[in-house]
């Protein structure tokens, strides 16, 4: 009989599921693509119910279910911290008693929510099987899991950083073949993630996420600060680090956080010291770009975190003597911080996890359980992203016939061979339209890939602007990706390196960046993704043909949305298409263009 590990991570952000069988990936999918909430947590049941359509399997065929959080973890640790702020909100103001009172009512309702996974689960699949065994899998572990068992290295370092997960904010280990040997880690409260979330909010970005645009912003400025910045964080002479925490609020007072069905919710996290270093925060707004003091504040705290993280990763080096390094952890999304750590260590290769956030765990959490727990050998590379859902030409049929019924028919719809379609649409963005992309296999990870995706010319310096406010709405100051021929790349970006997952930047080479100012960034970057024909051959053949037409063998490629999570189903391609002012859809076998306006 097959083995059915399923891997979750939920009551969290980014809830998602992922399906094991006999050590394989068949599906992995983020809740948010389902009920359309961007980043929101709770318990995943439609990405449940998802994975066990796919398979064809039913409740009762789980053999494992493996959970990205372990209540149980550092317990001693989380007892004495309630226990010092149980004795502070005796003697303190009545307002820190409510903080502490509602920071433990909280802590009991996440213990409590774990201990209702199992019903959960009954609701959305029916009655489990008595021999299916629940593991928590303590959330870094789940992500070194999710990054040194979908490597294709039999040995290498292994890092986890993010915010905080069970009690932890960083974690290291060694892999080898079928075994991860945990080495050490930081623990509540110091935190790099926290620390980058605190300067973020201080520069008016308070929704959740909102740390990807600073990773924007800081080319508009320079690190001019990064001396002040430092009193943040001590980088310790042994490869770790601890926060100044007179600059934070969280380890003291708590923090309102809300991980629900909803969108997530994190309160402040800097303390008034913080504004006594830098100054009054920004108001949230518009025009940060043309700031400089600000822009500065943003390069000095991307610096900094690229100071730390290499910090970390060499002594991690040097103590491992691993040459290859595997990351994951929401920190791992920032692209900056990578390409400094594969700049500035002896690390000779670098595995990114596609979906290095908390969504990524689900996958992790199964691929533990699967490997350390039950000692099965290694099957699965994770290759590529495209781990989603895929409709088929009748699928896009039956959702564009509906579409049509309620629709005006000022569109031309053609259908079309793969061939003449990616033609066409190589055609269309080399005259300067904006063309929606569907096809293939849903991304995993908060990254378009070609497969769900917004593309343009990027040999035009007005087509950010013209993205932007025709569809995108984003700051001015945030940068579109370019997705590359991987065989191209050496010829177009100076340090050459593969990047299927968009996570990695790269300098444009000064000859070539007049000719793609559209994804040229203010420092002369690039955050590229590189598409092989291997494992993404639509999508590469799209791109050949823009090369034959234009000589450039790259696209601006941005994710298929507006203001929502990323598209999924054909009927969500087409509502986006609808309500923005794309240009073209390419809808599986569907050539789609608006005849007017």
């Amino acid at each position: 009989m097959s083995r059915v590990v399923l891997g979750l991570n939920a009551y969290h952000a980014d809830a998602s599921a992922a399906l094991f069988v006999d050590g394989d990936l068949r599906y992995a999918i983020e809740e948010e693509r389902l009920n359309r909430r961007k980043h929101c947590g709770g318990f995943p049941g439609q990405a449940v119910q998802a994975c066990m359509q796919r398979a064809g399997l039913q409740s009762a065929d789980i053999d494992h279910i493996a959970v990205s959080r372990d209540s149980r973890a550092l317990l001693a640790r989380k007892a004495l911290y309630i226990g010092e702020r149980a004795l502070r909100a005796l003697t303190d103001s009545s307002a820190e008693r409510a903080r502490f009172l509602a920071a433990l009512s909280q802590r009991i309702d996440n213990r409590t929510r774990l201990h209702r996974l199992t019903h959960d689960l009954e609701q959305s699949l029916g009655t489990l099987s008595s021999q299916t065994l629940l593991h928590p899998v303590e959330h870094h572990r789940a992500h070194l899991a999710s990054a040194f068992f979908c490597s294709d290295f039999a040995e290498a370092a292994a890092l986890s950083v993010d915010g905080f997960g069970d009690f932890s904010s960083t974690m290291w280990a060694v892999g080898q073949d079928r075994q991860l040997q945990i080495q050490n880690g930081i623990h509540f409260p110091h935190s790099l993630g926290v620390l980058y979330t605190a300067v973020t909010q201080w520069l008016g970005f308070r929704k959740y996420g909102d740390e990807g645009k600073i990773m924007g912003l800081s080319a508009y400025g320079q690190p001019t600060l990064l001396p002040r910045l430092r009193a943040l964080v001590n980088l310790r002479p042994d490869g770790t680090f601890a926060l100044n925490l007179s600059y934070f609020r969280h380890h003291r007072e708590g923090v309102d956080m809300s991980f629900g069905a909803d969108t997530p919710h994190v309160g402040i996290l800097y303390s008034p010291a913080l504004c006594d270093l830098l100054g009054s925060p920004r108001p949230a707004g518009p025009g940060i770009e043309e700031e400089p003091y600000y822009c500065d504040v943003a390069a000095s705290l991307q610096a900094l975190l690229n100071e730390a993280m290499v910090h970390i990763c060499r002594h991690l080096q040097r103590r491992t003597k691993q040459k290859n390094l595997c990351l994951a952890g929401g920190v791992a999304l920032n692209c900056v911080a990578n390409a400094a750590i594969l700049e500035q260590t002896d690390f000779q290769d670098l595995f990114i996890q596609p979906a290095a956030g908390d969504n990524g765990t689900a996958i992790g959490a199964a691929l533990w359980v699967e490997h350390q727990v039950l000692h099965q050998p290694r099957r699965f590379v994770m290759r590529h992203a495209y781990t989603g859902p895929v409709f088929d030409d009748a699928a896009c049929q039956r959702a564009l016939d509906e579409w049509l019924a309620t629709q005006p028919t000022d569109l031309r719809i053609e259908r079309l061979s793969d061939e003449a379609r990616c033609i066409r649409a190589a055609a269309a963005i080399a005259q300067g339209a904006v063309v929606g992309w569907f096809a293939g296999a849903m991304e995993f990870g908060p990254r378009a890939l070609g497969h769900r995706s917004i593309l343009c010319d990027p040999r035009r310096a007005d087509m950010k602007d013209r993205l932007n406010r025709r569809i995108k709405h984003r700051e001015p100051f945030r940068p579109f990706a370019p997705a590359i021929l991987a065989e191209r790349v050496h010829e177009w970006f100076e340090r050459g390196t593969l990047s299927p997952a968009m996570l990695l930047v790269d300098r444009v080479r000064p000859e070539k960046r007049a000719m793609v100012p559209a994804i040229t960034h203010r420092d002369g970057t690039g955050r590229l993704q590189t598409v092989s024909a291997e494992t993404c051959p639509l999508f590469h053949r799209l791109l050949h043909a823009f090369e034959q037409t234009t000589g450039v063998p790259l696209v601006l490629n941005t994710s298929f949305n507006e203001h929502e999570p990323i598209v999924c189903t054909p009927m969500d391609a087409l509502r986006c298409f609808a309500k923005t002012h794309m240009d073209v859809l390419v809808l599986g076998p569907f050539f789609i263009e608006r005849t007017v306006g």
